[in-house]
C-alpha cells in the first residue's frame, strides 16, 4: 500500500527535501489519478519526451575559449509545438530544466494554449560576462540546439538573466542558419523585430489579475487592501506599482538583503525610483527586518515574488494573510500548501499566477504568423479576458473536487495533453 496523497502532495513530505523535478512529478501523478488516468499516462508525462545536452565553445574577450554546458528539454508535443524560456544562470542543471519544461506544459494546458512545454538553460554567470561574450554564447546556444527548435517545433523565450537583446541575437543566428527570416522562432523580442506590446509587464499584470480575482472570491476590496510583496525585482516591482495604482496599501517589500515593513504603507513611487537594476533598495534604509519576518506580518494579501521554498511547514502556521499568490516559482512547499488550505487561506499557485508572460508570448507568436500586430490596450484586454476565465475555471474545479487550487490547476493543466496523447494512440 503506497503513501496517501492529499491535495497535491504526499502527506508529511516537504518540498524542500525534494528536488524540483520530484516534487513536480508528485503533483502530476496525483492530478492524473484524480482524472482517472493509468500508470502508463504518468510514465509518459513524468519526464520530457526529449532532453538535449550541449557543449558550447565561446571565445572570451581575453582570447581564451571557454566551454559552456547547455540544455533544452521538450516535455510533450501532443497538443502542439513546445514553448518555453531559456535561462542563463550558474545553477542551471538538467533536472531543473526538465521540471520547468513540465511546468510550461501545465501552464499551456491551464491557459488552453496550443503548445506543450519546453525549457532551456546555460550554465553561466551573465553578471561577469561582457556584452560581446553574451552575444557569442547566445549565438552558440542557438547553433547547438538548431536541429530541434523552430516556429512549428519549439519556441524559446526569455527567462532568468536573459532579455529581449539576447532573444534578438538568437533570432538573428537562427535566421542565418535557416537562410530566411523567421520571427515566430522566438518570443520576447524587441518590438522592431516582431515583439509584442505589453510583454515586459505581462508577468506582473498576470499576477495582478489573479490577485483581483482571488480578492473577489474572498470578498476583499483591492482598494485599501494591505499587501506584502516579497521580492522587488522586475516582477515584484511592477506588481507593487500595479497594486499601488489600484488603491492597495503596500505595507511590505523585500530584496535579497532584507525587508521594509510599515503597517501604514510604504512610499512605493519613492522606492521604485531608488531601486537599482537588480531590484535592490533595502540597503538604503535602517530598521529593516528579515525576509522570514516579513512573511509572517499581518496582511490581507501576501505575494511571494522572490525565490522557492519560502513558505514551509515551519512557518505556514504563522502566515496571517487571507490570500497567498505565488508570483515566484515554487515559493510554497507541498506540506505548507496543505497547511494553508486547512487553515482556509486561499493559495493561488505559481502555474496559474505565472500565466501572464506565456500568454502574451502566445499572442506574439500569433502576431508573427499573421503579420498583423495589436496595440498594448488590445493585448491587455485579451490577457485579462483569458486569465479571468482561466482563474474561474481553476477555482470551480477546486470547489467541485474539494481540492486545493494547486491540485486543481495541475488537473486542468494535464487534462488536455493527456487526452491528446490518448487520441494520438501514444498511450
Amino acid at each position: 500500500m503506497g503513501k496517501k496523497l492529499i491535495n497535491g502532495g504526499e502527506e508529511g513530505l516537504e518540498k524542500e527535501n525534494l528536488n524540483l523535478l520530484t516534487s513536480t512529478q508528485i503533483v502530476i501523478k496525483d492530478a492524473l489519478k484524480k482524472l482517472g488516468h493509468n500508470e502508463e499516462m504518468y510514465s509518459l508525462l513524468s519526464e520530457p519526451a526529449r532532453m538535449l545536452a550541449v557543449r558550447i565553445p565561446v571565445r572570451m574577450d581575453d582570447g581564451s575559449t571557454k566551454i559552456f554546458s547547455g540544455f533544452r528539454a521538450q516535455h510533450n508535443d501532443a497538443v502542439g509545438p513546445t514553448k518555453g524560456g531559456v535561462r542563463f544562470h550558474p545553477n542551471v542543471n538538467e533536472d531543473e530544466v526538465k521540471a520547468l519544461s513540465m511546468w510550461m506544459s501545465l501552464k499551456c494546458g491551464i491557459a488552453d494554449l496550443p503548445f506543450g512545454g519546453g525549457k532551456g538553460g546555460v550554465v553561466c554567470n551573465p553578471r561577469t560576462m561582457s556584452s560581446g561574450e553574451l552575444e557569442r554564447l547566445s549565438r552558440g546556444y542557438v547553433r547547438a540546439i538548431s536541429q530541434i527548435v523552430g516556429p512549428t517545433k519549439d519556441i524559446p523565450a526569455p527567462d532568468i538573466y536573459t532579455n529581449s537583446q539576447i532573444m534578438a541575437w538568437m533570432l538573428d543566428e537562427y535566421s542565418r542558419l535557416r537562410k530566411h527570416g523567421s520571427p515566430g522562432f522566438i518570443t520576447g523580442k524587441p518590438l522592431v523585430l516582431g515583439g509584442s506590446e505589453g510583454w515586459q509587464k505581462a508577468g506582473a499584470l498576470g499576477v495582478t489579475i489573479c490577485i483581483e480575482e482571488a480578492a473577489r472570491k474572498c470578498r476583499i476590496s483591492i482598494k485599501d487592501a494591505r499587501v506584502i510583496v516579497q521580492g522587488f525585482g522586475n516582477a515584484g516591482s511592477y506588481l507593487a506599482k500595479f497594486m499601488h495604482d489600484a488603491g492597495a496599501i503596500i505595507i511590505g517589500i523585500s530584496d535579497v538583503y532584507g525587508a521594509l515593513y510599515d503597517p501604514d504603507g510604504l512610499n512605493i513611487e519613492y522606492l521604485l525610483s531608488r531601486r537599482d537594476s537588480f531590484g535592490t533598495v533595502t540597503t538604503l534604509f535602517d530598521g529593516t527586518i528579515s525576509n522570514e519576518e516579513l512573511l509572517e506580518q499581518d496582511c490581507d494579501i501576501l505575494v511571494p515574488a522572490a525565490i522557492s521554498n519560502q513558505i514551509t511547514a515551519e512557518n505556514a502556521h504563522n502566515i496571517k494573510a487571507k490570500i497567498v499568490v505565488e508570483a515566484a516559482s515554487g515559493p510554497t512547499t507541498l506540506e505548507a500548501t496543505r497547511i494553508l488550505s486547512e487553515r482556509g487561506i486561499l493559495l493561488v499557485p505559481d502555474v496559474l499566477a505565472g500565466l501572464g508572460r506565456v500568454t502574451v508570448s502566445y499572442f506574439e507568436w500569433v502576431q508573427n504568423n499573421r503579420g498583423y500586430y495589436w496595440s498594448e490596450a488590445e493585448i491587455t484586454q485579451k490577457l485579462r479576458e483569458k486569465l479571468v476565465r482561466t482563474f474561474n475555471h481553476i477555482y470551480e474545479t477546486a470547489q467541485k473536487g474539494n481540492v486545493d487550487m494547486r491540485l486543481a490547476a495541475y488537473m486542468v493543466g494535464v487534462r488536455k495533453m493527456a487526452e491528446a496523447a490518448q487520441l494520438r494512440g501514444w498511450v
